[in-house]
């Protein structure tokens, strides 16, 4: 089996996002929107100073691009950015409040849905083909949430919409091959970041003063937010839209065995064959890969 550097990245970012809890509950107590509030912001601040400092140069070349191309490509290389940066903001908020107020499972559940829809988009917007295999893998996993959802129907309303924004998102960055990636998701934050400030001083607490608030804020916004993001968008170069959305699947497989074994939530024997529908599915969605079989290789944008 050979995992080329494009998998490779998305992989690790959904393993990461898989753990995402550990740094959430513990500050489940504070209301969903500060946490979202602090997460951008912060978020806005860190990527903003790494591409003005560190990165200058690679800005001023994305910006020069942006001025010679046509009106029309600019309009494009603009919605694409600020539509993802929406799309995210939307996907955070709404998953906060499931993860703290609904449940870890719940959470996971999104992510279970989301993979199918992005696969399903994919074919549609950006016309990928999938093989027999993969179409397979598809019903696999659709079976595999259908029977998640009887234990689950109240909760299906929020992980739907959860899914859909990142369904979403991943189907449209597909196509942000204009603009560096780092600096595309600084685009992206800062888009958010403009979307929430106005309502900052209206819908926010008061300040945590707690120092466990900032510690938990830190390992968000470096390991949960800006690394997986950019591994995210970093594999897009590389593997199409649905082979990226299938491997979402690593998140809520990890958030379900977190759930059981580390926040002892129940798990009903349905649950437990569900998550091992849905891992074979992910093998054979991937079984070009895994058996090394003569994969087609995407055209890589620089």
């Amino acid at each position: 089996m050979r995992i080329n550097k494009y998998y490779l990245a998305a992989i690790t970012a959904f393993a990461m996002w898989g753990f995402f809890s550990l740094a959430l509950k513990p500050i489940h107590h504070y209301p969903s929107l500060d946490i979202l509030f602090y997460r951008v912001f912060l978020s806005v601040m860190l990527i903003s100073a790494i591409n003005l400092f560190i990165r200058k140069n690679v800005v001023l070349n994305d910006w020069k691009n942006f001025q010679s191309k046509p009106k029309s490509e600019r309009g494009k290389m603009l919605r694409i950015n600020i539509g993802g940066g929406l799309l995210l903001t939307a996907n955070w908020f709404i998953f906060i409040y499931v993860m703290n107020h609904i449940s870890v499972k719940a959470a996971s559940f999104a992510y279970l849905v989301c993979p199918i829809l992005t696969t399903v988009l994919a074919f549609f917007i950006l016309k990928e083909k999938l093989s027999k295999w993969q179409w397979m893998a598809v019903g696999i996993s659709v079976t595999g949430c259908v029977l998640l959802s009887f234990n689950s129907f109240a909760d299906i309303f929020y992980s739907l919409i959860v899914a859909l924004t990142y369904a979403l998102y991943l189907v449209f960055q597909r196509k942000n091959t204009e603009v560096d990636k780092f600096v595309g998701l600084n685009i992206q934050l800062l888009t958010s970041g403009i979307l929430l400030l106005p309502f900052f001083p209206s819908f926010s607490g008061p300040v945590p003063a707690e120092g466990l608030f900032y510690i938990c804020l830190i390992f968000i916004v470096v390991m949960f937010t800006i690394i997986p993001l950019f591994l995210n968008l970093f594999a897009l170069k590389g593997v199409n839209s649905s082979s990226v959305g299938i491997m979402l699947y690593i998140n809520p497989i990890i958030n379900f065995l977190l759930a059981v074994f580390y926040y002892r939530e129940e798990v009903t024997e349905i649950q437990m064959i569900s998550y091992s529908l849905i891992l074979i599915s992910i093998i054979v969605f991937n079984e070009k890969l895994i058996f090394n079989r003569k994969l087609k290789e995407l055209p890589v944008s620089e």
